[in-house]
């Protein structure tokens, strides 16, 4: 699949993707992406994400493909029961462990536990060993149970500008090279 045959979405997590994120400049470089706004991008609930995940995929003209980072990924997880259109796949960064007690800030929790069933479409998920917001083996185990193809990001913190993935060219070609697998 080519960028150009898909609607992709970027799903950003707490507080949104700023402007040196990858995700936002990926926005900007893909012609048929765009953003899932939130309208509480610091005080998630968790029933209007889900909603506005929906949304965004049920409006798609084209098979969609989904680019969820962080509560994202548990925003979008937790909407496919709602999605009325075909997704191509998924491409999933740094989920957090949402059933963690000691996650910060805490009504994160309200986002948990993720549902393990298989996914209904293609999904890859990458993860880092040193995230802060989800250890790295709750994160294969997790991915596992949805039957994606888990990647190993490494020492990566949680794949963010902070962690200095702001441009992130490996994502970018992993990216296109999960594009060519749907």
């Amino acid at each position: 699949m080519k960028t150009a045959e898909a609607d992709i979405l970027i799903i950003p997590g707490y507080t949104n993707s700023g402007p040196d994120h990858w995700q936002t400049r990926w926005q900007s470089r893909l012609s048929t992406a765009r953003r899932v706004e939130q309208d509480a991008w610091s005080k998630p609930v968790r029933e209007d994400w889900v909603a506005k995940v929906a949304e965004a995929v049920n409006a798609a003209e084209r098979p969609v493909v989904l680019v969820a980072h962080s509560l994202g990924v548990a925003a979008t997880i937790h909407a496919i029961p709602q999605f009325q259109k075909p997704v191509a796949g998924a491409f999933l960064v740094a989920p957090p462990d949402v059933a963690n007690p000691k996650i910060r800030p805490k009504h994160l929790m309200t986002f948990g536990p993720y549902p393990r069933d298989p996914l209904p479409f293609p999904s890859m998920t990458i993860a880092s060993r040193n995230d802060h917001f989800c250890d790295f083996d709750v994160a294969e185990d997790i991915a596992a149970s949805w039957g994606s193809l888990f990647l190993d990001a490494g020492d990566a913190g949680h794949i963010n500008s902070e962690a200095g993935f702001g441009p992130w060219p490996e994502g970018s070609l992993t990216f296109a090279r999960f594009l060519q697998t749907l």
